[in-house]
């Protein structure tokens, strides 16, 4: 009967976990991220890579935010515009990478008012950093 106990409480602390991180994303209206992959970066040592799937919904942004580290977007279906602070907005298209300079404070849109962004993202960063740092 324990050993049941300590499995359901842990299960139940996994799917708190998870439910817990997805909120973190949630936040942002419009905006699902799916992380694929989460590991040390091989040959980097105190560098981890994340990989993820990020979805915008049409006319749904990112709201501001920068990245600690390198940040690649390859974008599978829409198109984004990128507004990083001090610069001019930069529109990629399905097919394209997006490339986000570490610690720049910028908002991705979804110019679309009909269709969906699909984004494949990319993080490189000092280990135990998070994806983004989100400014008000």
């Amino acid at each position: 009967m324990a050993v049941r106990m300590l499995v359901l409480t842990l299960a139940l602390g996994l799917v708190a976990g998870v439910i817990g991180s997805d909120a973190v994303t949630a936040q942002q209206p419009g905006l699902k991220l799916v992380e694929i992959l989460k590991r040390d970066l091989i040959g980097s040592p105190g560098k981890e890579v994340i990989i993820a799937h990020i979805e915008l919904a049409p006319g749904a942004d990112t709201g501001k935010h920068y990245h600690p580290g390198d940040t690649f977007a390859y974008v599978l279906e829409g198109s984004l515009t990128s507004f990083d602070e001090g610069k001019p907005p930069i529109t990629v298209k399905a097919g394209e990478i997006l490339v986000e300079a570490p610690k720049v404070p910028h908002v991705a849109k979804n110019t679309s008012t009909t269709a969906p962004t699909r984004l494949l993202a990319i993080y490189i960063h000092d280990k135990g950093q998070p994806r983004a740092v989100r400014e008000k």
